[in-house]
């Protein structure tokens, strides 16, 4: 095996024709790696991921080859999947207003271009799930940017970008409806997708995790604030409200009991949403 890249918090293999994903247990907040893992967040993610990609299969295919074919050694946090190129734009659905979508909203009254009504606070849910693709900034270059549908469109063809939009935003839809009939809310989501050599486009990656998704707890979701967070924001508040870290690495140390509650709010998740027992 060859490794191709060593991301934030995967390692990507090159294995004959397929591609090996090893998810890890370090965790990256505003770009920067910290140096405390939190244990079991890879398997946690790979596992639910794969749980999502069963889910959605029948809305669109993913690159999944085997979750079984794998090292020993990475038994549980890597899956075997098809070659893709990735498309170069981060696809986002919003169903509520939430992070650098209520930036926006609180400065320009859209979010990516679409324009929201007037009057929505922290935690508004919207009237239709909307859109929000950003840029796909490599790690060091910057932040990812909002984009306009129509910068989409010039980036990669009005019929890809097409595509793109009903893709996330249909994913975005049965994923709430699953996660809405297991008690928690979807507030946003972020996808990847590449395309095929026969040029259909794949989901990739992760799926529907606390590291791409904002999740909420529905019986506890009261807009006007700050909701329970089940995901990854849990931890970027506490480095912004508890240290006085500037975003630039290197990272803070994360105190062991922060760690055990992020690591308790990715086992919620997971629990809640897929029926089993973390173990």
């Amino acid at each position: 095996m060859e490794l191709l890249h060593s991301g934030k918090v995967r390692e990507v293999y090159a294995d004959g024709d397929d591609i090996l994903l090893v998810a890890s247990d370090r965790m990256s907040i505003y770009d920067v790696v910290l140096p405390t893992p939190i244990p079991d967040k890879g398997k946690i993610l790979t596992q639910l991921s794969l749980w999502w990609f069963d889910q959605l299969s029948s809305v669109v295919p993913n690159h999944i080859i085997s979750a079984t074919d794998v090292p020993a050694e990475w038994a549980g946090r890597a899956v075997r999947c098809r070659r893709l190129e990735m498309v170069m734009v981060e696809c986002i659905a919003r169903g509520y207003l939430a992070g650098s979508g209520l930036k926006e909203y609180e400065r320009d009254g859209a979010v990516s271009g679409v324009a929201l009504p007037p009057g929505l606070i922290e935690g508004s849910d919207l009237p239709e799930p909307i859109f929000t693709p950003t840029t796909k900034v490599a790690p060091g270059e910057g932040h990812d940017e909002f984009m306009t549908f129509a910068e989409v469109r010039a980036a990669v063809g009005d019929e890809q970008a097409e595509e793109l939009r009903r893709i996330t935003l249909e994913v975005y839809r049965r994923g709430s409806e699953i996660a809405k009939a297991k008690g928690i809310i979807i507030a946003d989501t972020k996808i990847e997708l590449g395309m095929a050599a026969d040029g259909s486009l794949l989901l990739a990656d992760e799926l529907l995790t606390p590291d791409s998704s904002r999740f909420w707890s529905a019986d506890e979701w009261k807009p006007g604030g700050t909701q329970r967070y089940l995901d990854k924001q849990f931890l970027r508040d506490w480095a912004t409200h508890e240290t006085d870290w500037n975003r630039t690495a290197p990272g803070p140390e994360v105190p062991e009991q922060v760690v055990e509650a992020t690591r308790n709010r990715y086992i919620e998740v997971y629990e809640r949403l897929t029926g089993d027992r973390w173990s």
